[in-house]
């Protein structure tokens, strides 16, 4: 292993070790600050490959925030750079999250602690509301992502369904509305800003990733 594949693995653990303690409200309110790191400050990967991979994220089992910082680590460095991700964003939360139960037995009821949890609660809300405006401005580019967008917060809010449901029904629906665009000749646009048009002879996607990421 080089010198430079090991400063980049270095690079990966120490980056999330950084996310892990800096971030509370779990997976989604991670996601604006992973975010910010691995494309604004360190342009690890496009701001438009983002989305793509925050919804392959969701839809593994497992915690958003674990699973992004997986595929990341592993898109910049192998498995050894899955590794230094998972362990860099999990390790900080795990020694945290002991520390504050061991303490909060003694604090329970404290209405000091109980005001500083609401305002927590608060932040929390804004910070995964950041997160669904950004990957919304990049999923949602015509009336047909508009419209699976509206349709699915009214049957998450309306039906107690699981979200995992919703999931995968959405991606077989993605293909569906993409082959039948393609069939009636219509131009299909794969995520905002992309020009790229599905193959009418039959040859299918120019990347294999966004074929089944559009219905995620």
């Amino acid at each position: 292993m080089g010198i430079n594949r090991l400063k980049v693995i270095r690079d990966i653990f120490l980056t999330f070790l950084k996310i892990g303690p800096a971030t509370f409200g779990g997976g989604y309110a991670m996601l604006p600050i992973i975010e910010r790191e691995v494309t604004v400050k360190r342009a690890w990967i496009p701001e438009k490959d983002i989305a793509n991979l925050i919804s392959i994220a969701g839809s593994a089992p497992g915690g958003i925030g674990v699973n992004a910082s997986a595929f990341i680590g592993y898109r910049l460095a192998g498995i050894p750079g899955t590794v230094a991700a998972v362990i860099g964003i999990t390790l900080p939360t795990f020694l945290i999250a002991l520390l504050l139960s061991l303490a909060f037995r003694y604090m329970q009821g404290n209405p000091k602690v109980e005001a500083a949890l609401v305002g927590i609660h608060a932040a929390i809300i804004g910070l995964i509301a950041v997160a669904a405006y950004n990957m919304g401005k990049s999923a949602i580019f015509d009336k047909t992502t508009l419209i699976t967008l509206l349709s699915t917060l009214i049957i998450l809010l309306s039906f107690p369904i699981h979200p995992l449901y919703v999931i995968l029904v959405g991606l077989f629906i993605g293909i569906i509305l993409v082959k039948v665009k393609e069939a009636i000749g219509l131009h299909v646009r794969l995520e905002k800003g992309d020009q790229v048009q599905v193959s009418t002879l039959g040859k299918g996607y120019a990347n294999y990733e966004y074929f089944f990421a559009e219905g995620i």
